[in-house]
């Protein structure tokens, strides 16, 4: 059995999609919709911990958002997504702590060519 010490250690944000978020799930559009609607959530739990600046912040959450808003719609752009979401990942891409946002990211753009 292993024992941690972790004394002294500030945890101020920490991903957690697994309990939230889940991409191995995603069977259709609606699902995939949902789940991106979970992720920006996560995003902006992310911003309110202030894991990016602010200026990574706005750029991260705008793009998810316009991935989110053309998955909406009733033809949605299956490039305008991928752009979207590939233009998120580059923005916390160089952040460690979001390192695991950038994975969900890389899944959900599979799951967009997949699907749209």
């Amino acid at each position: 059995m292993s024992t941690f010490d972790q004394r002294d250690q500030r945890v101020v944000y920490q991903y957690n999609a697994g309990a939230d978020i889940n991409f191995g799930a995603v069977q259709n559009r609606l699902e995939l919709v949902t789940e991106l609607e979970k992720l920006q959530g996560e995003i902006t739990k992310a911003i309110e911990a202030s894991v990016f600046d602010e200026s990574l912040a706005t750029d991260a959450d705008y793009r998810i958002k316009k991935a989110v808003q053309e998955a909406k719609k009733d033809g949605p752009n299956q490039k305008a997504i991928i752009k979207h979401l590939e233009e998120a990942k580059n923005v916390i891409n160089g952040v460690s702590a979001a390192g695991d946002l950038v994975m969900a990211l890389v899944k959900a753009v599979e799951l967009v060519q997949k699907f749209f």
